[in-house]
């Protein structure tokens, strides 16, 4: 939940599967939101594995083996990069087959075909340099920080078009520019508390957690790529960073060793609750967290 320290114009709709609230210090005009809309489609269009017509389908389908490189292909990737090698590899763009495995398939059937299943080696068969290229068929999804990348792409646009005050938030991918925003960070086991406050100041909060996009018997969205079984050490992550794909990317990194340090290094803050309920949080965090 978030709560604007003036009075702002709201604008609300539903994309991506999620729901969007842009504020700002004035209603968007017309333009701005055609051009909000048209950054949405032409992501989704691209990433989305969802779509039986975006290019990572393609791919995933094998109709094509390589796919015209997207504009956001490196600065999703090679921060994937970061995020495996910080996780030894639990963090990996070719998860979605192990996703749809255990049910969170293109359709959102939320039935399991079969056990976990580790994700293939992405080094290996992932490339992009003048095409998005795959060696062999695969499911490339970005959930770890897409969202949090569309949210910048996004904010951007607003940005151009209202001088000002501006929050974008896609449903726990929030940035903000101008005004302190206060945020309560969601009790994953009780929606009705929080656990704590962050302020984000000019910058993106992200959150991550194990109660959402649930279904069946311990089966959730964030997977151990090495396995390809959901983790079960924490239930939350969430994390400020200058931008929402690197919060984004730290709130999926921080359920695994190896986040807390990719923080330090990008000069990020965190907090972060373990499924038996215990709070740890980073020196620099800006915010409370609750006893």
């Amino acid at each position: 939940m978030t709560t604007p320290a003036v009075t702002r114009a709201s604008w609300t709709f539903d994309a991506i599967g999620t729901s969007w609230a842009i504020e700002t210090a004035e209603p968007l005009p017309a333009v701005a939101r055609d051009a909000v809309s048209a950054v949405i489609d032409r992501f989704d269009r691209e990433w989305s594995r969802f779509r039986e017509d975006s290019s990572v389908s393609a791919l995933a389908a094998g109709r094509a083996a390589s796919v015209v490189l997207p504009d956001d292909a490196d600065a999703m990737l090679s921060i994937y990069d970061e995020l495996d090698i910080a996780t030894r590899g639990a963090v990996n763009p070719l998860v979605g087959d192990a996703l749809s495995r255990l049910g969170y398939d293109a359709r959102v059937t939320l039935t399991p075909r079969g056990g976990p299943r580790p994700a293939p080696s992405w080094r290996e068969i992932l490339r992009w340099e003048d095409t998005l290229t795959l060696v062999e068929p695969a499911t490339i999804d970005v959930g770890a920080l897409g969202k949090g990348r569309l949210v910048d792409l996004v904010l951007d646009v607003v940005a151009d078009h209202a001088p000002g005050d501006v929050s974008v938030d896609a449903s726990g991918d929030l940035a903000v520019r101008g005004t302190p925003v206060r945020v309560g960070l969601e009790h994953p086991y009780d929606p009705s508390r929080a656990i704590g406050v962050a302020t984000v100041a000019d910058r993106a909060l992200c959150a991550s957690a194990i109660n959402r996009r649930a279904w069946g018997d311990g089966l959730h969205h964030v997977l151990d790529a090495r396995t390809g079984a959901p983790v079960r050490a924490y239930a939350a992550t969430w994390a400020l960073a200058k931008t929402a794909m690197r919060a984004d990317a730290l709130a999926t990194a921080l359920f695994f060793d190896g986040g807390p340090e990719l923080a330090a290094s990008w000069n990020a803050a965190w907090v972060r609750m373990s499924t038996d309920g215990r709070v740890e949080w980073s020196p620099g965090f800006d915010g409370e967290v609750f006893s």
